[in-house]
C-alpha cells in the first residue's frame, strides 16, 4: 500500500455516503490526501467526521462511493485486511490491555505483519525467533517515538490518560502503517499533554507518515495541520490551509454559536 512508490494519493475518498436509517451522516464526500501530509477533518457536532473516518478504516461499511488507499480500492475490504495492508486507526477510547505492561501492549500492534501461527508456536523454527526479536524492536521503537520508552515495563493501566493516548498511538505505529487515522486524539487532554502530542504528530509527519485526524480543538488543528477539511451535515463545505478555512463564511456559519473556531 505504498502511495509514494507509484505517485498515487495516500488516501482518496470519492462520493462516499453513509446513512443510518433516515439520517444521512455522510453525503457524497470527496477529497484526496497526499502522502506524508497531515490533514484534519473538522466540523460541528454531528457533522459526520467520525462516521467518515470509520468508513475509511472499514469499521463501518459505507453505502456508496469509493475509498482508495495508496492506489488500491479498499471499498469492499474488511477492517482487518485494511489494517494488514497499511491502514492504522487510533480510536477515542484509551483502554489498555489489563494485566500487561506498556511494552506488551505495544507489541499487540505487530499482529498486522507477523506470520507466526499455532504450528510455528509449537515447533519454534528459527524464523519465528527472529520475528519475536523484530516484534520487540518494532514495539520499542514505536514507544520511543511517542516518548514512552522509559515506561516499558510499567503496568499499562498505571498510566495517566495522556500517556494512555500515547500508548494507543504507539500500538498502532507498531503495526507499521502507511496511513494513520486518529479520532479526536487530544479530547480530554491537558495543555501539556496536547503540546506533547503536537510534537509527536509533527515528528511523524517529518518521517513521511500520512495522518488524517478528526478533531474539535481548533487551536491544536492550527498548530499541526497542513490542510483542513470541514464537514457540515455530512458534506464537505471547505477545504484548504487552516488560516484560509477559518475565514470561510460557510465555516463561520456552520460553527455559529459554538466555541473554538
Amino acid at each position: 500500500m505504498s502511495a509514494a512508490a507509484d505517485g498515487a494519493a495516500a488516501c482518496k475518498i470519492e462520493e462516499v455516503s453513509k446513512s443510518f436509517g433516515a439520517v444521512q451522516a455522510v453525503q457524497s464526500a470527496s477529497f484526496s490526501v497526499e502522502p506524508g501530509s497531515l490533514t484534519c477533518l473538522i466540523g460541528p457536532n454531528g457533522a459526520g467526521k467520525s462516521t467518515l473516518l470509520h468508513c475509511i478504516s472499514g469499521f463501518l461499511r459505507h453505502d456508496a462511493g469509493t475509498i482508495t488507499i495508496g492506489g488500491a480500492d479498499v471499498s469492499r475490504w474488511t477492517a482487518h485486511r485494511r489494517a494488514s495492508s497499511g491502514l492504522g486507526t487510533v480510536f477515542q477510547t484509551t483502554r489498555p490491555l489489563e494485566g500487561l505492561d506498556v511494552w506488551t501492549n505495544a507489541m499487540v500492534g505487530c499482529h498486522a505483519w507477523t506470520k507466526s501461527g499455532f504450528l510455528a508456536g509449537i515447533l519454534r523454527p528459527p524464523w519465528q525467533r527472529r520475528e519475536e526479536r523484530e516484534i520487540r524492536e518494532a514495539s520499542r521503537e514505536a514507544l520511543a517515538l511517542v516518548g514512552l520508552e522509559q515506561r516499558l515495563l510499567d503496568p499499562a493501566d498505571s498510566l495517566p490518560i495522556g500517556q494512555l493516548r500515547l500508548l494507543s498511538i504507539a500500538r498502532v505505529l507498531a503495526q507499521r502503517p502507511s496511513v494513520l487515522l486518529l479520532d479526536e486524539p487530544v479530547a480530554g487532554l491537558r495543555a501539556a499533554e496536547k503540546r506533547q502530542l503536537t510534537t509527536v504528530f509533527r515528528d511523524l509527519r517529518g518521517r513521511g507518515l500520512t495522518q488524517v485526524l478528526v478533531e474539535h480543538d481548533m487551536q491544536f488543528v492550527g498548530s499541526v495541520a497542513d490542510r483542513v477539511i470541514v464537514l457540515d451535515r455530512g458534506a464537505v463545505i471547505a477545504d484548504g490551509p487552516p488560516e484560509q478555512v477559518r475565514q470561510d463564511e460557510r465555516v463561520i456559519t456552520a460553527y455559529l454559536g459554538t466555541a473554538g473556531l
